[in-house]
C-alpha cells in the first residue's frame, strides 16, 4: 500500500474516524469543534482530502454520507507506522526504542506486548520468515 503522508490535522480526524466509524461529517465537525475548536467546513475540507489521498472512502445513507477507512483499523496503523518510521525516524526503530527506554510512560501491560514482540521477532530471525 502506498498512500500520500498525512499531516497532523489529517491525522486527528483520521484517528477519529478508526475510533469511531462509520461517521459523518456532523458527527466529526462537533467532535472536532469541542477539542480543536474547527469549523465543520475545514473538516469537510480535511476528510476529503483524506478520501482523496486513499485513507477513506464514502457511501450516502439517507441522503448523508458516511465516512469510513479504506482499510482495516489495524492495516491502516501498522501503514501509518510504516510511513512516520520511514519519513520521520529515517528507516530506523531506533530513536523509538531510545524513547520508550526514557521518556514513555510503559505499562505493566505495554511491556508484556512489547516482549510478546521481541519473541515474535527473534523467532522470526530465526527461522527466516
Amino acid at each position: 500500500m502506498a498512500l500520500p503522508n498525512v499531516g497532523r490535522a489529517e491525522m486527528d480526524i483520521l484517528r477519529y474516524i478508526l475510533d469511531n466509524a462509520p461517521v459523518t461529517v456532523r458527527s466529526v465537525s462537533d467532535y472536532v469543534l469541542r477539542t480543536k475548536g474547527h469549523t465543520r467546513t475545514t473538516v469537510l475540507n480535511v476528510m476529503e482530502r483524506l478520501r482523496q489521498k486513499g485513507y477513506l472512502k464514502r457511501q450516502p445513507v439517507d441522503g448523508i454520507y458516511n465516512y469510513e477507512p479504506t482499510f482495516p483499523k489495524s492495516e491502516m496503523q501498522v501503514y501509518l507506522v510504516r510511513d512516520f518510521v520511514d519519513l520521520t525516524l529515517g528507516g530506523s526503530v531506533a530513536p523509538f526504542m531510545a524513547y520508550l527506554t526514557k521518556q514513555a510512560n510503559v505499562t505493566d501491560h505495554d511491556l508484556q506486548e512489547l516482549k510478546s514482540i521481541v519473541t515474535g521477532l527473534e523467532t522470526k530471525g530465526r527461522t527466516g520468515r
